[in-house]
């Protein structure tokens, strides 16, 4: 039996520079961190005393025969690109999918790293990355960028640079107490609408030079946040005034970023002193974060009394096997032992 531990991802600055078609022609880069919420993917091979062969529970149950039977296109894909037969899957996660946080790819990378393990095998993390990426962009044709699967899979506060070459993964280095400073200052809330960020992708494709212009001022934005954190006499504070800058210009790269509903909670936090925040993800709804001065925190609790508040930490590991118990298993001639 196998268990992996997947940290979902909050991205600050140069979200949609990521995409494939973008990034290629005009470079992007992002700055994004991961922290203390996970989903956990649980597999072993299923003994065969059973009618079916595979057994799947996510939100839904399946049991099948056949892999080309399985409905949820990551683990039928994913199952085939790596060759697994006979298994049970089971998925459990701290936060809801659908929520900005990058969900979808933490599972994808989580259940990567699992099917390896259960193989005996190990995979370094950018081979989890890139097959991640391989898996929901090519495989299963979904809209999006590749910083999700890149950060579920390195974890900690990264800048992420991508190139026509690929990406490069450079950690943010900042002290323990600037970082423990950032973090008390920022306050996640879950607006209760939940979208597939690959939706939302593509009512927003990128193919005028407007959105092209605002796009490259996101990309600017990160050396700005970078430099903010990383100088230990700059303004901590610049970086919720960036946020906010940085959402309104996401706000104009397509229709589906915000609604009425989100942008009255987003100026509801402003109101109440907020420097700043955006929306997590692709858009269209998830969570909510603000920068907060700490003289500040209960006015805009109280403002936002009518949404979840999600304490978290900031956390570096990455995806990793929590739990590893090595499995005989001959596909012909006996079963998982």
């Amino acid at each position: 039996m196998i268990i992996t531990q997947t940290p979902f991802r909050m991205s600050f600055f140069g979200g949609g520079t990521d995409m494939e078609h973008y990034f290629r022609e005009n470079g992007g880069a992002v700055l994004s961190t991961t922290f203390d919420k996970y989903c956990y993917v649980n597999v072993r091979h299923l003994p065969r005393f059973f009618d079916y062969s595979t057994e799947l529970s996510y939100s839904k149950t399946e049991r099948v025969t056949d892999i080309e039977a399985i409905q949820h296109p990551l683990i039928r894909n994913a199952m085939k690109m790596l060759d697994m037969h006979e298994i049970r899957l089971t998925y459990e996660a701290d936060l809801p999918a659908r929520s900005g946080l990058g969900t979808s790819s933490s599972f994808a990378v989580g259940m990567l790293n699992a099917f390896y393990a259960l193989k005996g095998k190990y995979a370094d993390k950018k081979r989890l990355a890139d097959e991640a990426i391989y898996l929901e962009r090519v495989l299963c044709n979904e809209s999006g960028g590749w910083q999700d699967q890149i950060a579920a899979s390195f974890g900690g506060m990264n800048r992420i640079n991508f190139s026509a070459d690929g990406y490069e993964v450079l950690p943010v280095i900042i002290s323990p107490e600037r970082k423990k400073r950032l973090n008390g200052n920022l306050l996640m809330f879950f607006t209760g609408f939940t979208r597939f960020s690959s939706d939302v992708q593509k009512v927003n494709r990128l193919d005028d030079k407007s959105k092209l212009a605002q796009l490259r001022e996101i990309h600017s934005l990160v050396d700005e946040a970078e430099k903010v954190l990383t100088d230990r006499n700059a303004d901590l504070d610049e970086f919720g005034r960036l946020l906010d800058h940085t959402w309104q210009l996401k706000r104009q790269t397509g229709a589906a970023v915000t609604t009425d509903s989100i942008d009255g909670l987003y100026r509801k936090g402003i109101r109440a002193d907020a420097l700043g925040g955006k929306l997590l993800g692709a858009g269209g709804g998830g969570f909510l974060i603000f920068y907060v001065q700490p003289e500040y925190r209960d006015s805009v609790m109280n403002a936002m009394s009518d949404l979840l508040n999600i304490p978290f930490r900031f956390e570096n590991g990455g995806t990793r096997v929590i739990h590893y118990s090595p499995e005989r298993y001959d596909p012909e001639e006996g079963a998982a032992q």
